[in-house]
């Protein structure tokens, strides 16, 4: 796993943003391109809060057709690359 700025996600009241200069070349994308597509549904993405021994911890998944990124939230607010399983990203959707 790869750490990352942790400058690149905030949580505020319990919404987590992400720049859009941070995730958009992780999904092959211009910023401009992401947000574009994320207005239009065809960026989607899934926060997932641990449990047990993983409490406090968050992991977030970005898809973009082909493209999957996730990156896990730790306790502290590191900011830390997840791989996705070579399995889960190349299977086809539907």
């Amino acid at each position: 796993m790869t750490q990352l700025s942790t400058t690149s996600v905030s949580v505020v009241d319990g919404e987590i943003m992400i720049d859009a200069e941070a995730l958009a070349p992780k999904l092959g994308l211009s910023a401009d391109a992401l947000k574009d597509n994320m207005a239009k549904g065809l960026v989607t993405s899934v926060a997932e809060t641990g449990a047990d021994a993983d409490a406090g911890r968050t992991r977030l998944t970005f898809r973009y057709r082909a493209q999957v990124w996730r990156v896990v939230v730790e306790t502290d607010g590191t900011l830390v690359e997840d791989p996705v399983p070579t399995s889960a990203s190349s299977r086809a959707p539907g």
